[in-house]
């Protein structure tokens, strides 16, 4: 298995792309310590790691508390030998305060909110990553995945989000300048629309107002959406049917999982350090298929882009696949200069 003896910490893994994740790496031969702040929803994944032949250590850990963190890295160099190949940065806790602060704007919302979202996803990675990098430095190899998001490039949800993951992209940049010259790569990775049970219950499974009203737009279910697509100015164009469309042709959870293994192995790693990855130019750069043998939906495709747009989706029939957005678009979208 490509990461036979390879060992591995994925943040956040109890449920959604987090699990798909740990499935993946285990999969390949890593050994993956999971962490969360749910035991039962742990040993879940655990237990389905397993099942698949894998090896993985669910570990109860707070990403919020410096010392669940440093204990959780202290435990690794103890069981490991001092190895830590691959850190993936998912943890998320914000959900909840985006659902009950939707529509508000930021001086309309407890301040806390900013503690709500950032703390978990923002400044447990960081935390992370310190500890991670103080092993893989001394070993002089390893590889850090930050799981981001389109609001780090534009206007999403609210503030906190959209400064949180803005933030996520340059921490992980700006770690891959210092890591560099160590043989320690960091990336951010920002996946499609994922089916993720959340995503399942919100969108898959909300019924549809009879003759699919183009009224309902996404902004009644944008918040489950953190991980929608890299063209999010189209989400207000977007009905709930089109919605739901979309996220039944997304991606499964292991899809992230599948690119982080293939990224690991890849002879050119260092040359993609400090970028923003997308899982569907990662899926075309390494021949990767979702778990049921479907193609990874490319977001940048103008034939997906026009499809989407009213009045203009005839066009995506006679536009040809290969032709996609320039990448330099996604740069300007959140240019201020």
């Amino acid at each position: 298995m490509s990461l036979s003896g390879w060992v591995c910490v994925v943040t956040g893994a109890s449920r959604g792309i987090g699990r798909g994740i740990a499935l993946q790496l285990s999969e390949a031969g890593a050994t993956v310590y999971i962490t969360g702040r749910q035991e039962t929803s742990l040993k879940q994944t655990a237990a389905q790691v397993k099942e698949r032949g894998g090896n993985c250590v669910p570990v109860i850990c707070d990403s919020t508390k410096e010392k669940d963190i440093e204990d959780l890295f202290e435990r690794i160099k103890r069981e490991q030998n001092g190895r830590l190949d691959i850190l993936v940065n998912n943890a998320y806790a914000g959900v909840q305060a985006i659902f009950e602060n939707m529509g508000k704007k930021f001086w309309e919302t407890d301040p806390s909110i900013w503690d709500s979202i950032n703390n978990t996803g923002l400044r447990g990675h960081y935390f992370f990553s310190v500890y991670a990098s103080r092993i893989m430095v001394a070993q002089g190899q390893g590889l850090i995945v930050t799981i981001s998001s389109m609001g780090g490039l534009r206007y999403l949800f609210n503030v906190p989000y959209g400064v949180g993951k803005a933030a996520c992209n340059r921490l992980a940049a700006d770690m891959a300048v210092e890591l560099k010259k160590r043989g320690v790569a960091s990336v951010s990775l920002l996946p499609g629309a994922v089916q993720t049970e959340l995503v399942t219950q919100l969108v898959l499974e909300k019924e549809t107002p009879q003759g699919g009203d183009p009224t309902v737009r996404s902004q009644q279910i944008r918040f489950s959406g953190n991980y929608f697509s890299c063209f999010s100015l189209l989400l207000n164009l977007f009905s709930l049917a089109q919605l739901k469309e979309v996220f039944a042709n997304g991606e499964s959870t292991e899809v992230s999982g599948m690119c982080i293994v293939n990224l690991a192995k890849d002879k050119h790693l260092m040359s993609l350090t400090g970028k923003i990855l997308l899982t569907c130019d990662l899926a075309k750069r390494y021949g990767i298929k979702d778990i049921d043998g479907r193609s990874v939906t490319d977001y940048t495709s103008l034939t997906f882009l026009l499809s989407r747009v009213p009045y203009l989706s005839w066009l995506s029939a006679v536009v040809p696949s290969f032709i996609h957005l320039p990448r330099f678009v996604l740069t300007l979208t959140s240019n201020r200069f």
